[in-house]
C-alpha cells in the first residue's frame, strides 16, 4: 500500500502531520508494507530568499499583522508541535526559496533517502533556523543522512529534477491539492492537513481493507514437520 505526500518543507503544519501519521503507523500492524512518498509542493514558488529576515518579520510585513499579533499567531503553531514532540523556534526561520532543496529531496528518493532527507530539511529549518537555500548547509544536511557529496554538489550546481519538483506540482493539482500537508492513500482516499491521529488510523485502516481485497496477503503456516530448502540450498 502506499501513501503519497505532497507537502513543503517551510509548512509548519507538514512537519506536524508528518508526526501524526508516523504516530498512526505505529499502531498498525502491518506498517511494514507500506511505501511512503514524499511529493513536492511549493507554498511560494518566487519567493527570494533572505538570510537577513526572519519568517516572523515577513508574516508581519506581507499580511499586515503587528508584532504581536504575529506572535500569538505562531505560538499557536508552536505549541501544537510541541504536542507532537516537537520544537519549534519561529523567530529563528530564514526566509528562503525551497526549490533548490525540493530538487535535493528528489535526489534523495531516486537512492532510497527521501523520508531520511525530509526528516532532516525539516528540523534543520523549524528547529535549528538553517537556510535551506544555502548551498552549503543543504550538503551538509545530504552528506548526514548518507547521500554522496559528489553527486549532492552535482544537483545543486545545475537545475536537475528541477522538472521532478514541476511534475509533482502538476500532478497535485490533478488529484485536487489546495493546501498541504495533503497525503493521498493508494489513490483512493486523501487526508487533508494535519488532522487528528485517529483520522490517519480509520483512513489507513480502510485502505488496507481495500489493499487485500485486490492484493490478498499469503499467510504462512510453518510448523517442524514441513520439510522444506532453504535458499541457502539447505534441505531438512
Amino acid at each position: 500500500m502506499k501513501i503519497e505526500i505532497w507537502s513543503d518543507i517551510m509548512c509548519p503544519f507538514c512537519y506536524i502531520g508528518k508526526r501524526r501519521l508516523e504516530s498512526a503507523l505505529e499502531g498498525f500492524e502491518y506498517a511494514d508494507q507500506v511505501q511512503i512518498e514524499w511529493k513536492s509542493f511549493l507554498l511560494n514558488p518566487d519567493m527570494v530568499t533572505d538570510p537577513s529576515k526572519s519568517t516572523l518579520e515577513y508574516l508581519s510585513e506581507t499580511k499586515g499583522w503587528s508584532k504581536a499579533q504575529t506572535l500569538q499567531v505562531t505560538q499557536q503553531v508552536v505549541d501544537m508541535a510541541a504536542e507532537e514532540g516537537l520544537v519549534y523556534h519561529m523567530d529563528r526561520t530564514v526566509v528562503a526559496n525551497a526549490k533548490n532543496a525540493h530538487r535535493l529531496l528528489q535526489l534523495a528518493k531516486t537512492l532510497g533517502k527521501g523520508g531520511e532527507l525530509k526528516e532532516r530539511l525539516l528540523k534543520a529549518y523549524f528547529t535549528e533556523g538553517a537556510n535551506i537555500d544555502d548551498h552549503t548547509i543543504l550538503i551538509g544536511l545530504a552528506k548526514e543522512v548518507g547521500l554522496p557529496e559528489n553527486r549532492v554538489m552535482k544537483c545543486l550546481d545545475s537545475n536537475e529534477f528541477a522538472n521532478k519538483v514541476d511534475q509533482d506540482i502538476y500532478e497535485s493539482r490533478q488529484v485536487g491539492v489546495k493546501g498541504v500537508p495533503f497525503f493521498v492513500v493508494d489513490r483512493k482516499y486523501g487526508i487533508s492537513g494535519a488532522q487528528a491521529k485517529e483520522a490517519f488510523e480509520q483512513t489507513i485502516r480502510k485502505a488496507w481493507e481495500d489493499y487485500v481485497k485486490t492484493n490478498p496477503v499469503l499467510s504462512v503456516i510453518e510448523n517442524e514437520e514441513g520439510s522444506a530448502c532453504d535458499l541457502e540450498g539447505n534441505c531438512d
